[in-house]
């Protein structure tokens, strides 16, 4: 019976000692030590620009950092990215700094539960709102959506929170004062061809794939956002921009449109080490001009950009240790 019980004892004890070294290991994996550090990277549907943004981030990664395994994949943008954040199913993603804003501070779609672990790495490229509607709509402004069949976006995605709050500001009841279709971008693109769709709104990096398909294939134009909304939105919410879409941008774009515009960034969290989250900054800015050869959302993008326009959140410590050492932030 002793020796029966000096060997359950000791088997206890090993035990104890794996589950120790297990919890160990999980530690050094988000710590950035020697293991291994998994990266999920949610982007967006595969016909905008975040899908091949975020392939190429983590192609950057894994070739750059041998302790680093990033994998991106579709999701239904911002979101659903900053949802999987907070659920510790992603460890890294993108989305403009207005849903950002709302997550971290529990607003909105995240009412109740704010996320203050959310860290920024960098501000991208701003994202316009687009409003592209069919010549034959006799849709020339916001207001004119008013009855119209209109593709706003997924349910509860970006897209379509950025719908009602500028068809509301126009003075359209969302989503009564319409005929709603909640789809995305390449639903879209299929009801306009077959005009059972007056017009959709998109949210994406120029040039966005889906707009160029409307103006091309389905006799599509751009429409301007009126002033006075975009200055009555400017004074409510601490990350709009005044946009301009440059003249030529799009087939048969033959004067410059006006809209409203949003930071697209790069986030994290804060569970996430200094180390780690300093490396993957330095990696992407020293290879930026890389990433550019494959993602003209961000032929324009300068460092300076990382740090500007992000709506008061915060940068990860490690992004913040970066931008010191390269003289962006004192």
């Amino acid at each position: 019976m002793k020796k029966v019980l000096l060997l359950i004892l000791a088997a206890m004890i090993i035990l104890s000692g794996c589950t120790g070294n297990t919890n160990e290991n999980e530690a050094s994996e988000e710590t950035g030590g020697n293991e291994t550090v998994i990266i999920n990277i949610p982007t967006a549907a595969t016909t905008g620009a975040l899908y091949p943004l975020g392939s190429s981030i983590a192609n950057l990664w894994n070739g750059e950092l041998d302790y680093v395994r990033a994998n991106a994949q579709a999701s239904n943008g911002g979101i659903d990215n900053l949802n999987l954040l907070q659920s510790r199913e992603a460890q890294v993603s993108m989305a403009v700094t207005s849903v950002m804003y709302q997550s971290y501070k529990g607003e909105g779609t995240f009412e109740g539960r704010p996320n203050e672990k959310l860290r920024v790495i960098s501000g991208l490229y701003y994202n316009p709102n687009q409003v592209v509607v069919g010549k034959e709509s006799n849709i020339n402004n916001l207001k004119d959506i008013a009855g119209k069949n209109f593709a706003s976006g997924a349910p509860g995605s970006t897209t379509e929170v950025e719908t009602n709050l500028h068809l509301t500001e126009a003075g359209v009841s969302y989503p009564d004062g319409l005929k709603v279709q909640f789809i995305g971008f390449t639903e879209a693109i299929d009801l306009m061809r077959n005009r059972q769709l007056d017009g959709a709104w998109i949210m994406a990096g120029l040039p966005t794939a889906a707009v160029t398909e409307i103006t091309t294939t389905a006799n599509g134009k751009l429409v301007s956002i009126e002033e006075d909304v975009i200055t009555q939105l400017q004074e409510k919410y601490p990350w709009y921009a005044k946009y301009t879409i440059p003249a030529g941008t799009y087939d048969g774009q033959e004067e410059d449109v006006i809209t409203t515009a949003i930071k697209m960034a790069i986030f994290t969290t804060a569970d996430i080490s200094e180390d780690v989250v300093y490396d993957l900054t330095k990696s992407f800015w020293e290879n930026i001009d890389t990433l550019k050869q494959s993602n003209n959302a961000l032929k324009d993008l300068k460092i300076e950009d990382a740090v500007t326009d992000l709506a008061g959140l915060p940068l990860h410590d490690g992004a913040i240790k970066y931008y010191k050492e390269v003289g962006i932030l004192k």
